[in-house]
């Protein structure tokens, strides 16, 4: 019996084609995953990143519940044209302590993953309150919201424990003082010397302009104007000069 015809014989019975499919299936997993537990870190770490302060892991959320990430990826990939629009191509430690990774999967708006610092707090606030006011062309939905609704601070702490949990490095203090820093951030007359201490880079000032209410808003914001600020990436640069 020629190859073509046990080919033939395997095509045309069901049983037979369903089990070699799934040993397939099986030896090609097994040769993908297998390797990947005898790897300690599969991820090179970069000097700079650490875990999001409180208001930011809130302010991210918020980001997943609207469904922002439906509209903007956090993926710059390494290709000219989107290096020169959005900065220098993300690095994989960048979403090492993302739960789950907002790299996205379309762009009805920009790449967000360098966005912080690029605009104003007070531009930010404008933009999600009314979008087309700073960008005419925009179709995104207002969030005005926002700067309305208190944050939730409850029991935040747990939060942060959950992370743990799943390899994020929170500290017993940096879960203890969870509520405590969340609102520190906020507040530039705040006593923030053990938030700085437990956040390297961090961003300490009332983000929605209005100092005397946490907001949805400050966390939104918070988040956002860290995104792609945490690793120094001259170094990465100069080293692709080099080449």
């Amino acid at each position: 019996m020629s190859f073509l015809e046990k080919h033939k014989k395997l095509e045309r019975n069901l049983s037979l084609l369903f089990v070699g499919s799934l040993v397939a299936v099986l030896i090609g997993g097994i040769v993908e995953i297998a390797p990947l537990f005898y790897v300690k870190n599969t991820i090179e770490k970069v000097e700079g990143m650490r875990p999001y302060t409180p208001l930011e892991l809130a302010g991210r959320n918020i980001y997943i519940r609207e469904g922002c990430y439906l509209c903007h990826s956090q993926m710059i990939r390494p290709f000219r044209d989107e290096v020169e629009r959005y900065g220098h191509y993300s690095l994989a430690a960048e979403s090492m302590y993302d739960h789950p990774f907002q790299w996205g999967s379309k762009r009805t708006g920009p790449d967000l993953a360098r966005v912080g610092g690029r605009y104003s707090d007070e531009w930010h606030v404008q933009h999600l309150i009314n979008p087309q006011s700073v960008v005419p062309e925009s179709i995104m939905p207002p969030y005005s919201f926002l700067a309305a609704t208190p944050l939730t601070t409850d029991n935040f702490g747990a939060h942060l424990k959950a992370n743990r949990t799943v390899g994020v490095p929170y500290s017993d203090e940096m879960i203890e003082n969870a509520v405590a820093d969340m609102q520190a951030q906020a507040n530039p007359d705040a006593d923030t010397d053990g938030l700085e201490e437990r956040y390297a880079k961090i961003s300490i000032r009332d983000f929605d302009g209005n100092p005397t209410q946490l907001t949805e808003m400050d966390a939104l914001v918070a988040y956002l104007q860290m995104l792609g600020t945490l690793v120094d990436l001259k170094a990465y640069q100069q080293e692709e000069n080099l080449r």
